[in-house]
Parts: C-alpha cells; sequence; structure tokens
C-alpha cells in the first residue's frame, strides 16, 4: 500500500506564496487573476475587493478594480458561500450560483416571509412577497438602474417597516427594502453596480441582471456545480482538511463528502492531522524566496481556512474580531507576524506583534509605501475593526 504523502507546514506556506499571488514573483496584472488566485474576494466589506485585489497585483490601481468590476464585468459582486458577499471570476458565476446561492436565496425567502408573517403585513405574507418582488422589478425596468431609495420611492410595498428582534435589547424598526433587493439579487434577478460615492461605499446601485450580464446565469446541476467549486478550492487553499473545506463552503457534510469524491480527492497527513488534497497535486512545493504582504480585513487567504494555528500563530485576540473576522493583517513568508492600519492622513503604518528581523521590517516598509501611494490619501476603515487596527488609526 502507497504511503500516505505529508504535507508540512511550511510547504503549505511555500504553496500560499505561489498560488494565492502574494510573493512578488507571483503578483498578476488584472484584479480577475487576482481574485483566481483565491477562487473569489470576499466584498462583505466594499473596500476589502479593491484592497485583496491589489495586494496580489504587480501594478496596484484602485481604478483597474474599477474597470474588472463595473466596465469589463470581469467580477461579479453576489451573494454565495455561507451567506456571505463576494466578487466572482465571471466564469465561475454559475458554479457559485448553483452550488450555493440558491440554497441561500431559499433559506433568506424563508426568513422574510417569516418577519413578514410575524409582523402581520399580510394574511398571506409570501404572496404580498411575490407581488412587492414583481413591483420593484417593473420599477427597476423602467428606470434601468436605481437605488434602493428610488425603487421605495416607486414602490410603496418596500416602504413596509417592520419590527426585528422585538422585545429584546437590541430592537430595530426596519423598511423590507434591502430584505427584498437582497433577495431578488440571490435569486439571479438584479445585480449590484456601481456604489454611490467612492469605491470605499456599501450603498450600490441596481439593476437587472439581463442589462449586467446578457447571458445570464447558465444552468449547471449543483453536483457538477460542487464538484467545481471544491476543486478549484483545493488547487488554491489545499491541502487542507475537509472541515476547512465544509467551513469555507458552507455546505453540508454530505454534500463536502459527495463533492471530495467527485473530484477524486486524496487523503494526505497534515503534520498528522488528516487532511485532503487534489491527487494530481501531491508534489514538493518549491520554496520561494522570503516575501512580505498587508492584506485587508476580510482577505481570502486569512478567513480560507477554519483552522488557522498554522500561520496565525498566537496573534488571533489582536488580529480578528469577536465574531472571527479577520481585520488587517501583516505577512512575511507565509506566517501572519502583525497588522496594519491608516492614520488620519492615509499613511499606512504597519505593527509587528513579534521580531522578525531587519529584512522583514525593510520589506514591511516597502509594503506600506506600496500601499500608501496606491491609495492615494483614501483612508479605508475597515467595517468590522479590530484591536490592533483601531490601535493604530487612534494612535
Amino acid at each position: 500500500m502507497a504511503r500516505m504523502r505529508r504535507i508540512g507546514v511550511e510547504e503549505r506556506r511555500a504553496r500560499m506564496a505561489a498560488r494565492h499571488a502574494l510573493a512578488p514573483a507571483a503578483r498578476v496584472r488584472d484584479p480577475a487573476d487576482a481574485a483566481r488566485a483565491v477562487v473569489v474576494l470576499h466584498a462583505t466589506d466594499p473596500a476589502t475587493v479593491h484592497l485583496s485585489a491589489m495586494a496580489r497585483m504587480a501594478v496596484p490601481e484602485v481604478a483597474a478594480v474599477e474597470r474588472a468590476l463595473y466596465e469589463e464585468r470581469a467580477l461579479v459582486r453576489m451573494l454565495g458561500m455561507r451567506r456571505t458577499m463576494f466578487a466572482v471570476p465571471r466564469e465561475l458565476v454559475a458554479h457559485v450560483h448553483a452550488s450555493s446561492t440558491r440554497a441561500v436565496a431559499a433559506a433568506e425567502r424563508r426568513r422574510l416571509v417569516r418577519r413578514l408573517e410575524a409582523a402581520g403585513v399580510a394574511g398571506d405574507p409570501a404572496r404580498w412577497l411575490r407581488r412587492a418582488e414583481r413591483a420593484a422589478l417593473a420599477a427597476l425596468a423602467a428606470r434601468g438602474e436605481a437605488t434602493a431609495a428610488e425603487l421605495a420611492a416607486d414602490v410603496p410595498a418596500l416602504r413596509t417597516w417592520v419590527i426585528t428582534s422585538p422585545g429584546r435589547s437590541y430592537e430595530a424598526r426596519q423598511n423590507v427594502t434591502t430584505w427584498v433587493l437582497s433577495l431578488l439579487a440571490a435569486d439571479g434577478r438584479i445585480v449590484r453596480t456601481r456604489p454611490r460615492g467612492t469605491w470605499r461605499s456599501g450603498q450600490h446601485r441596481w439593476t437587472s441582471l439581463e442589462a449586467w450580464l446578457p447571458d445570464g446565469i447558465p444552468a449547471v446541476p449543483r453536483p457538477a456545480a460542487q464538484a467545481e467549486l471544491a476543486r478549484r478550492w483545493l488547487a488554491r487553499f489545499g491541502p487542507a482538511t475537509v472541515a476547512d473545506v465544509r467551513w469555507w463552503t458552507g455546505w453540508t457534510a454530505a454534500d463536502c463528502r459527495a463533492a471530495l469524491r467527485a473530484i477524486g480527492a486524496a487523503e494526505v497527513d497534515l503534520d498528522g492531522v488528516p487532511g485532503v488534497a487534489l491527487a494530481d497535486d501531491l508534489e514538493p512545493a518549491p520554496r520561494p524566496e522570503p516575501w512580505a504582504a498587508l492584506l485587508p480585513a476580510l482577505d481570502a487567504t486569512p478567513m480560507g481556512w477554519s483552522e488557522r494555528d498554522w500561520f496565525l500563530g498566537p496573534h488571533r485576540p489582536r488580529l480578528f474580531d469577536g465574531n472571527g473576522n479577520a481585520g488587517p493583517t501583516a505577512w512575511w513568508d507565509g506566517r501572519v507576524v502583525g497588522g496594519w492600519g491608516q492614520r488620519p492622513d492615509g499613511e499606512v503604518v504597519v505593527r509587528l506583534l513579534e521580531d522578525v528581523g531587519a529584512d522583514a521590517r525593510s520589506a514591511m516598509a516597502a509594503e506600506a509605501e506600496r500601499l500608501t501611494a496606491a491609495l492615494g490619501g483614501s483612508r479605508v476603515i475597515p467595517r468590522f475593526r479590530t484591536p490592533l487596527e483601531r490601535e493604530i488609526a487612534e494612535g
């Protein structure tokens, strides 16, 4: 019987350097290629898309990312795995939609119907919701492109208010506009376009799917879509544990097992922990020259695995918030060794949490200068703030 391939931490870090386009020699020209390096880019915080792409680009430019999103439409913002927003390479949109978004949409529809029922909005809340959706689509078709506020002005149903979490300390009054539009987007009927204001804004305009993507979203069987997404993820993040695969995808254990069987994933030894990798990806990875990288909050690399000790070490309390969201991180040769933030004047400042030597400090300083120049005075405050980032920003 063949001996199981052992893949240690150092090799996993070497793979990350090249496959995630983080080492200088591995950087890419195109924002869509930056997304492909990590399968998809996190987009819950709008600034993350730009910062994550620029961290992986040989010439980091905000304008290049904007072109990829809104002119070339090589990247598409959509809800996907784990009910999270991503910027997805165009060719992968159908696979994300079939493997993950359709199930998210069904769950979100049930949740919204329950909210409407609890609020006493209508005798038949599901029917009321369908009517509200049709009215919203008609208003959007008439305008061509619109903000949520403009659509709410056109469609009275979208101005319906409900009380969320009644009787609790976090009780809130909210209209249904965002929920209805997000549901239409998850169903693949509308898409987010340019934001209002700057590239850092989270208030996007909307248009129909057909207007934005004339070819629509091709139909892909769910098992095939899940197998392809698992294959792409392992090609970039593997080897990994099955728990990592399940966490990143948000799928059931049964779905994960089926997808891994479909792609013929091989079992590997991760320093005594069972793992999986693509069967044709077991050759040793060359070790790159030492490299530095500054990754933004919610970047796809630190958020890519559920088990992070092998690259994060003891620094989680300073660099993650209480809900497991990564803040801005500073990397040296495949390890997180600190974090970064911006002063009020826009200067990027790195704060190291361990002694990494003069070469690392010099490389970090160069990366900070590179990012400061790319941002051109723009200041980015992460949506989910972490202790170290606050210290830098407020100090």
